[in-house]
């Protein structure tokens, strides 16, 4: 397994296409392995190529990239990167390491930072007789539910705070849904709705539209479960992967200031 790094050059318009658009992305990202063909099945229950976008702000975004094979992004350099500059063999333009020995590491009780950016979505039934549909959380509140309901599957807890480091209190809300106020080590942000045609087929008319919203999750986790935990990091987390959801990424967690 690999992780790649590379800095998009927002200044250009072949980025500011890509950035519009997932799927072009998603394109652009499945074009970067050249033994992976268009029509090839790969293994549903094995690593799968991830990525994510990750805004830091409006002219610092980064995309990750963790694929079973090792990436060349000579094309992604050449429509969204600075083609100059990765010219010179000590700066390629894109940064790629192997995965392995971080995966290797993830021992039961082991403690990271983590990033996420998932679409969180539940099933719902909008009139009796209906089929139920995947409809987006639209709340930091469902947000964060959503990601703690799946935590144990995924091989890892989010971490509580102290209770003399919590702002706000556990309840509930108006509609009577479980909150947990400032329990977990964890936030909600940068949440973005997208939307575009997806292609279904060679014309025009067979193009659908597609909406989804995405969010990215900060926080710190311990692991339960090291080997769930390298199939959530090498396979992804919910739904949208192809869009840029699922990748998420560890890094040794910052101590706290209150101890």
């Amino acid at each position: 397994m690999y992780l790649t790094r590379f800095r998009v050059n927002t200044a250009r318009p072949g980025a500011r296409r890509l950035l519009s658009s997932p799927q072009a992305l998603h394109a652009a990202v499945m074009s970067s392995f050249p033994a992976l063909l268009p029509t090839a099945q790969g293994d549903a229950g094995g690593p799968r190529v991830l990525w994510r976008l990750d805004h830091n702000a409006r002219a610092e975004v980064f995309l990750y990239v963790v694929s079973p094979a090792q990436p060349d992004l000579t094309h992604l350099v050449e429509q969204a990167g600075w083609p100059a500059a990765a010219a010179n063999p000590e700066t390629p333009g894109w940064h790629t390491r192997p995965y392995g020995q971080l995966l290797d590491r993830l021992s039961e009780g082991g403690m990271w930072a983590f990033r996420l950016t998932a679409n969180p979505v539940h099933h719902i039934r909008r009139k009796d007789g209906e089929p139920t549909k995947a409809t987006a959380h639209i709340t930091p509140v469902h947000q964060k539910k959503w990601l703690l309901e799946r935590q144990e599957r995924a091989g890892f807890r989010i971490i509580e705070k102290p209770h003399d480091q919590r702002l706000l209190p556990s309840g509930t809300t108006l509609k009577g849904h479980e909150h947990h106020g400032d329990r977990y080590e964890l936030t909600v942000r940068d949440q973005r709705p997208l939307s575009f045609a997806k292609s279904g087929g060679p014309t025009q008319a067979q193009r659908r539209p597609v909406s989804l919203l995405t969010v990215t999750y900060d926080g710190r986790l311990q692991v339960t479960d090291p080997e769930a935990l390298r199939r959530t990091l090498t396979q992804g987390l919910g739904k949208a992967k192809a869009y840029g959801c699922g990748l998420m990424t560890l890094a040794p967690p910052v101590p706290n200031a209150g101890g």
